[in-house]
């Protein structure tokens, strides 16, 4: 099965941030992909302060318009569509992400686990974590979610091990404390990656978005369950990375 990893760009501007996944999702189309991931908080990056009037407002539904739109795209292309979103729910908000099948439903959907995508001193009333570590029977295979900080948690990665998965979709957004969109460091950085994929067992599809705003550098990899890097698309610049599954 071919699969499309996007790593798309992410501004302020909410709707260009959109059109920008509305268009390489196309491209992945054009590509002949029957799955495309997007990365964490694609929507509108990880740019959450810690402070619940702002980033509230940074949230949105999976039943509301933005949603609307890629179920009417999945469905219209028969498509497989994976992304990582901050989910607004009950007053609450989320680091999620959902694959969408083709008949525009979402087939599985998973909020993060580890508390890395907030301040320590965020609220918890309204800053909240999955407890859960689904997976869903896909035509590539039994698949999970896991997103960024989560592949370092030793727990979270057993639980996710425990059922077998056979495709590991792990959005993330990685950025450096100093904001530099430094490649360089991340062709060290990304074997750590690696070797935590091995101890998933499975076939890992990673991809990180693009932006100015906190120094998120991109780049994307299909890594195989011994560690092997498959497929990659070097850091530095949007575009998608094609590869089989």
């Amino acid at each position: 099965m071919k699969v499309a990893l996007a790593v798309n760009p992410v501004g302020t501007d909410r709707k260009k941030n959109l059109a920008n996944i509305l268009r390489l999702a196309e491209e992945a189309i054009y590509g002949r992909a029957r799955l495309v991931l997007f990365p964490e908080a694609a929507l509108t990056g990880l740019v959450n302060n810690d402070d619940p009037k702002q980033d509230l407002s940074l949230g949105v539904t999976a039943h509301g318009r933005v949603f609307r739109e890629l179920y009417k795209l999945c469905s219209r292309e028969l498509l497989w569509l994976g992304i990582g979103f901050l989910e607004r729910s009950r007053g609450k908000l989320y680091d999620s992400a959902v694959l969408i099948n083709p008949r525009g439903h979402i087939a599985l959907k998973y909020r993060r686990i580890t508390p890395g995508w907030h301040g320590k001193e965020a609220d918890p009333a309204f800053y909240c974590h999955g407890d859960d570590v689904p997976v869903a029977e896909t035509p590539f295979g039994r698949a999970g979610f896991l997103i960024c900080g989560d592949l370092f948690d030793d727990d979270v990665v057993a639980r996710l091990r425990e059922k077998r998965p056979q495709v590991v979709l792990f959005p993330f957004a990685r950025s450096f404390e100093d904001g530099k969109q430094d490649t360089e460091r991340w062709e060290s950085e990304k074997w750590a990656y690696v070797e935590r994929v091995k101890m998933l067992g499975a076939t890992t599809l990673m991809v990180n978005y693009l932006s100015e705003i906190d120094g998120c550098f991109g780049g994307a990899m299909i890594v195989s369950p011994e560690g092997r890097i498959l497929e990659e698309l070097l850091a530095g610049a949007s575009g998608i990375l094609f590869g089989e599954i």
